[in-house]
């Protein structure tokens, strides 16, 4: 029998459980997470959740399995404050609040049709992760899928496994570098944007998704024009300082915009002209 997309109050915790935890690097942990009310979280690619461990606190998290998937969703949680630094502490079978989906996601149907160059930067392949296993669960309905990823060191990688993975395919073109190289690292050595001018693209019909570090968007940017890819075509994720998730407490507004409800994703063109933006 087919589960039920969840209904939800955009103020009102849904329980979950945690049924598997994997960790990735020492600073991240995977999630898999499990409502109790046995629906499906019915996400887009792109979207996020409030996450709430009761009398600790609650945080914006993006979830980063594909849509396809209705018995349970996945969250990539980086240790860094006192509610994801509680949850690292968390063991399987323990219960957390999900608020959401919440936001704009990437538009995959827009998408469908049309090649894709995906580049994530460190933390930023959490979100893309969604996106880019969905377009492997329809590889049908997409050109050609070109996939960067840059993060400072080999021990920062996450998904190593599906990034393996990914790299033996033959309908991805995927590239990988490191801010600094160790001893074992035979792979480039570099920033991110300097995969950039190697991808063989047609700008006309390539659509980029770009996930990571704010630092890096206007470098990014920089080098997508130059390859021709049109303003409207570069989707960026900007998933900064939520907090409600539901447009109410201003906290994420970049002039007119909400990054929880207008976003997170939005294209270049919309938000160029925005000093706040980038």
């Amino acid at each position: 029998m087919e589960k039920m997309a969840l209904k939800y109050s955009s103020y009102k915790s849904e329980k979950a459980e945690i049924v598997d935890i994997k960790k990735l690097t020492e600073n991240e942990k995977l999630f898999r997470v499990v409502l109790k009310n046995k629906g499906r979280l019915d996400h887009e690619p792109g979207q996020f959740v409030m996450v709430s461990l009761y009398g600790i606190g609650e945080i914006p998290i993006s979830v980063c399995s594909s849509p396809m998937i209705s018995d349970y969703f996945e969250l990539c949680v980086r240790a860094v404050g006192k509610v994801t630094r509680s949850m690292h502490k968390l063991k399987k079978g323990d219960e957390v609040g999900i608020r959401g989906p919440y936001g704009r996601g990437f538009p995959v149907r827009i998408l469908e049709g049309n090649d894709l160059l995906v580049i994530a930067g460190g933390l930023g392949l959490a979100p893309l992760r969604s996106l880019i296993t969905y377009v492997l669960d329809n590889r049908r309905d997409f050109g050609k899928v070109h996939l960067l990823f840059g993060c400072k060191e080999p021990k920062d990688m996450l998904f190593s496994d599906e990034l393996e993975q990914w790299n033996k395919r033959a309908d991805i073109h995927y590239s990988c570098t490191v801010d600094r190289a160790s001893p074992d690292w035979a792979g480039n050595v570099g920033v991110i944007t300097t995969l950039i001018p190697g991808v063989d693209i047609e700008p006309s019909r390539t659509f980029a998704a770009v996930v990571g570090p704010p630092v890096m968007y206007n470098f990014v940017i920089k080098e997508l024009i130059v390859k021709g890819v049109p303003e409207r075509n570069i989707l960026l994720s900007f998933e900064r300082n939520m907090k409600c998730g539901n447009g109410k407490c201003g906290r994420c507004q970049i002039q007119n915009l909400y990054c929880c409800q207008d976003g997170p994703v939005f294209n270049y063109e919309q938000i160029k002209n925005l000093s706040e933006a980038i």
